[in-house]
């Protein structure tokens, strides 16, 4: 059986750039909901952003599987960032964009196990094998696959390796991919698949060890974003600058591949 734990404060952490006091066109912040593998990456973005322009968004993460559902139902988000391009490509033959979007990185997956846990973490998953096969395996984490795109990629790889059958019974699933590290660093599994973003983050690499898996275990994390039907000037320009070297330099040094692939 899967075992599905419930939300942990990590995994719905709102990052909110607040700098300098309100100013008229800032009455009504742009929220932009943003895929948790930005968690860490999207908030110094923000923070960059808030000191060129002087102007100020609100970010949400979580699962971009969870927003595609939302803005569907009317969520008031500006922009929208996903880990699975066609999330959004599905929004805008529905009408739900002014466009296409714009691909904006490419993103990786890791194995990371916490400090003192038996388990190894190697990019081959052999040692995953081998606990498998040895039995002393108890609990392991991904994001859950069936609205998280990261928990796909994780189910992908685990496939490709031949693990997946063997290790279906003891996932702790991740409502999104932030809060499978969560529970891939804290104790509550011997290890994890998270995204590579995560893993290079303080708040997660002081916790455990990781090793990338290989790209070609799984489908491209084809990363896209798009400005949401009446998206305000201020949400237009933190998507530009989203596309600038500023914003392009700060997804690099987070993991992320850039288009044309770019780290």
């Amino acid at each position: 059986m899967v075992r599905r734990i419930g939300p942990f404060l990590f995994a719905f952490a709102i990052a909110v750039a607040l700098i300098g006091a309100p100013r008229p066109w800032a009455r009504g912040l742009p929220t932009i909901a943003a895929a948790s593998d930005l968690q860490f990456a999207l908030g110094e973005v923000a923070e960059a952003f808030t000191e060129e322009t002087g102007r100020q968004v609100k970010l949400i993460f979580g699962s971009s599987g969870n927003f595609y559902r939302q803005i569907q139902q009317g969520a008031p988000f500006h922009m929208y960032l996903s880990a699975d391009e066609e999330f959004v490509l599905d929004l805008a033959k529905k009408g739900f964009t002014p466009d296409r979007g714009a691909l904006y990185a490419i993103g990786r997956i890791v194995i990371i196990t916490p400090h003192g846990s038996p388990l190894k973490p190697d990019g081959g998953l052999k040692h995953l094998g081998a606990a498998l096969r040895d039995g002393w395996l108890r609990k392991f984490a991904i994001a859950n696959p069936d609205h998280a795109p990261y928990g796909r990629r994780a189910e992908e790889a685990l496939r490709h390796a031949g693990l997946w059958d063997a290790l279906r019974g003891k996932l702790v699933l991740g409502e999104n991919v932030s809060q499978a590290a969560q529970f891939a660093t804290s104790g509550s599994a011997q290890g994890g698949i998270i995204a590579h973003s995560l893993a290079l983050s303080p708040n997660v690499s002081k916790l455990g060890t990781f090793a990338p898996i290989p790209q070609s275990w799984h489908k491209p994390l084809r990363q896209r974003m798009a400005l949401l039907k009446g998206a305000n000037d201020t949400a237009r320009r933190f998507y530009g600058f989203m596309r600038e070297p500023g914003g392009r330099a700060i997804l690099r040094r987070h993991g992320f591949v850039l288009p044309g692939g770019t780290r």
